[in-house]
This record gives C-alpha cells, structure tokens and sequence, in this order.
C-alpha cells in the first residue's frame, strides 16, 4: 500500500474563474472533476501541480510527487520532438525519441520497462520513434511514463481520448487496480461515459465553481446529473454557404492498390476504395492500424502520397497538381493539426483561415468571409473570444474553433480525425447535430475516424474498417450501413 498522507485541502481558492471556498480531498480515494468546456476543472489540476498560481488562497498538503496527463502536457512533448528533429542534418528521416528512450527517462531498468510494456500492451512502440506515433498511441505511452514514476497523486486530465476500445478498457482496469491498491487518482473528465464508476466521489464543476459533490454512485443515478449533460432540442441554424456553386467530382477519390511501408514495416497494403460524393464513411479501426496516415495520403501530406496511385478530384497525384490543387477542395481536422496550429492570432483568423488552407492568415479577409467566420463563432458559443489569442482558450474551445476552420467553405470534401476528441458531452452533441444539417444540403460528403461508438449516427453510409491482427496484416473491408 502506497503511504498514507494528508488530505489535500482548498482553502479560499480564487484563480481566474476558479472559486472554491473550502475543499478537502483525502489521500487513497479516487475523485473524479466533471464539468463542461471552459468549466475550469483543467486549471485545477495546474494548480495542483504548481505549474499555475493562485490569485488568492491555497492548496495545502499537495503531496511531494505529482503527475499530470493532459493534452497540453502531450503538446509540449510534441513542441520539444519538433525542436529535436535532425531530418536536416543526416541522411535519413528522424523520427524522434523511441519508446524505449522515453521510458527509460522513469529511471527503471530495461527489463522493468518491458514487462509493464507488455502489461500495457505497447510492446511493439518501444524502438519506434514517437514522430512514427498515432495520437493514441502516444498518449499510451506517455501515460505509462508517467505511471512509472510512480507519483503519489496521479493527475488524469480526459486520459481515454484519442483511444480505441480495446485500450479504453485496459486503461480503465489498469487505473481500478491502481486505486484499489492505495494510490489517489483524480480524474479530469468532460462526459459522462468517462467518469469511472468505481471511483469513490464525483465532483461537478460549472463556471468554475462547485455545484456538486456527492459520492460517484449516488451522482450517476441521479436523472437530474444526467439532465445538465443533455442537448436541448434548440440547435442554431448553419451559418451561410460561401458565394458560388460547388465543384462536383465524379468520383471524389479512387486508390489503387495503396501501401505504405517504413523501411521493412509495411503499415498496410492493398487498399483499394473508390468514394462517390453523397457518401459519407465512418473509419475505424485500432490505434496505429493506418487511419490517419490514409487521411494524410489524401490530403497531401503524406510524403508516398507521390508512390502510390491516387486519383482525386479528378487529379491523378504526382501528375503536376499543386498540393493547394487538392487542399482548396477539403475541410480537415486532425488531433495533428490541433498540434500544429501554433502561430500566434485570433480565434477570428482561425476561422478565415479555413477559407484559404492555412495555418495563420497572410492576406486580408473578405467582408463574406468575416461575416461567415463569426456566424461560426456564434454557432459554436465563442463569440465573445473572436479576438482572444486562439492558444489562451481552453483546448474544447479551440478544438471547436478547428470544427468551423474545416467546415466554413463548405467543399466537397470533410477529413475529420477524431474531431470531437476534448470536447463535452453537449458541444460533441452539437457538433454532430451540425454534421447531419450539413449532409441534408448534399455540397459536402464526410470523412469520419472515431473510436466512439455513439457517433457512428445515421448520416453515414458507408464503414471503412481497419483490422489488424497479431498474425495477419491490415485487411480492409468497406460494409455498406443502414
């Protein structure tokens, strides 16, 4: 059993939104932060942590050794990657710190850090480097990183986003049998369905403030917990199409016979798909079985999008195209994009952005396409952070930013990995709610990965599955749905 200590007490707590008078949490047990948005419950896992000051009050008793997990922590170990890369200097691509290396930072040996890769079930990354990584892949390894060192509070800021099934329920045993040994866990959680039902208590913040605390059973049962996480039947209108007809391509997109391999490592092969438009697909599939490298094949940005054969937008690729040829007839959204967007400007110029395929604006906006981005803002509730730095907002905020970014030119084409990853229950509602609205005006077929199976909502016809087994290589299967 870890050591006991004592609990960890809020005391007149004020930072930003935060307000929390009195507030005890005892070591051993495992809490759970519910709240929406912008609720505030990630601010305090960074003052907990230190990493964040309060304005007035304090925490008192915070044990010594504390770890954080949060899509921010995951994006300054990507910045740091970037910052490391030697693809420049040598005669080969570097793809960053392997697996091994990152754990070995923990400080247990070699052999230690294999059985709890195995334990784990991420064997197969450790001599991969983390730029070789799918999200979700590296969110399991960097959160065994962190169990390794062995904290005496761990920190767990939305820990199942980005993560298939299978791992979703590894990680959720692994954590019961962390609590049920003595450790104090407290989750950071923006959905219902992410709050552990074995967890001893369920806090509910709104605004920054406490407006529920009750043991985690008791809160779940309650009607009226579940009634402040549930759309209401009042979704805004869509903003405005753009100006103009759009093109239409017949078919959107043809591979033949695609591979893609690194080194001796083939990834998959022998993809062959043809979609049409009107046909939205859902993809799915494990962590790391080829998801995202396909939606990176057709966009552009994949680097054997040029060794294999792909027809899109009546472009044979590799034929003299620009990559803006492909890019100007797509809205994308990837967990890696999110990463990318680093410049520095407003939540405005996000959205004008998407109208010209950029990361940054770098020529003025039209008066349509400034009313059409705020219509956006107002769709999404952000209005009143137009101007506001897009990085000083909380991540569900920016993600949703993203969602009108990719939708705002309405093309033929939607890319959308994971799109709701870090978004609450509600906004995920509403952003679904917009696709459907959105797939009613037949300009715009969707491209959908999502580990979730309560997304996979009527609107799509078509299921393009990746499955990988031990023994066999990536097989494809696209079944036709409803």
């Amino acid at each position: 059993m870890p050591p006991s200590h004592a609990p960890m007490r809020f005391r007149g707590l004020k930072y930003g939104q935060i307000e929390i008078e009195e507030l005890n949490l005892s070591s051993g047990q495992t809490t759970c932060f519910l709240g929406r948005n912008a609720s505030g419950k990630s601010l305090i896992g960074t003052l907990i942590t230190g990493e964040t000051s309060p304005d007035e009050g304090a925490i008192e008793d915070v044990p010594s050794n504390v770890s954080l997990l949060s899509f921010e922590s995951l994006q300054q170990d990507y910045e740091q990657e970037l910052a490391n890369d030697d693809t420049d200097f040598q005669d080969s691509l570097d793809y960053g710190t392997t697996g091994r290396e990152l754990l070995l930072g923990s400080g247990h040996s070699n052999g230690k850090i294999e059985d709890a890769a195995q334990r784990f079930g991420i064997s197969d990354m450790l001599d991969r480097g983390c730029r070789q990584f799918s999200t979700g892949e590296l969110r399991r390894i960097t959160l065994l990183k962190e169990i390794l060192l062995e904290p005496d509070l761990l920190i767990l800021d939305e820990p199942y986003e980005g993560l298939d099934r299978e791992s979703q329920l590894t990680l959720g045993d692994f954590f019961h049998q962390l609590a049920v040994s003595g450790k104090q866990l407290l989750f950071l959680a923006n959905r219902l369905q992410d709050v552990p039902e074995w967890s001893d208590r369920l806090i509910i913040i709104e605004n920054g403030k406490i407006i529920d605390d009750r043991p985690t059973r008791v809160s779940l049962a309650d009607a009226s917990t579940q009634q402040l996480f549930t759309l209401g039947e009042n979704i805004p209108a869509l903003p405005d199409c753009p100006s103009g007809q759009p093109p239409v391509f017949t078919p959107l997109l043809r591979l033949t016979e695609n591979k893609i391999a690194y080194g001796d490592t083939t990834q998959f092969e022998g993809l062959n798909w043809t979609l049409q438009a009107g046909e939205h697909t859902l993809i799915t599939g494990p962590n790391g079985s080829g998801k995202s490298t396909l939606l990176s094949l057709l966009t552009g940005d994949h680097p054997q999008c040029y060794t294999n054969q792909i027809e899109i937008f009546g472009y044979q690729r590799g034929t003299g195209e620009s990559i803006w040829d492909i890019k100007r007839h797509i809205g994308y959204l990837s967990p890696s994009l999110h990463r990318d967007y680093r410049v520095s400007c407003s939540l405005e110029t996000v959205l004008v952005s998407g109208f010209h395929d950029s990361i940054g604006l770098y020529e003025p906006a039209t008066a349509e396409e400034l009313s059409i981005a705020h219509q956006w803002l107002e769709f999404f509730g952000l209005s009143e952070f137009a101007n506001r730095p897009f990085r000083s907002l909380s991540y569900g905020q920016q993600r949703l930013a993203l969602i009108g970014r990719a939708l705002i030119k309405q093309p033929p084409l939607v890319i959308f990995d994971e799109p709701t990853q870090g978004l609450d229950d509600l906004n995920r509602h509403l952003v679904l709610a917009c696709l459907e609205r959105l797939a009613s005006l037949e300009r715009t077929t969707l491209l959908f990965v999502s580990h979730r199976e309560d997304e996979h909502i009527p609107l799509f016809k078509r299921q393009l599955a990746f499955r990988v087994s031990k023994h066999d290589s990536t097989r494809f299967e696209v079944v036709k749905l409803g």
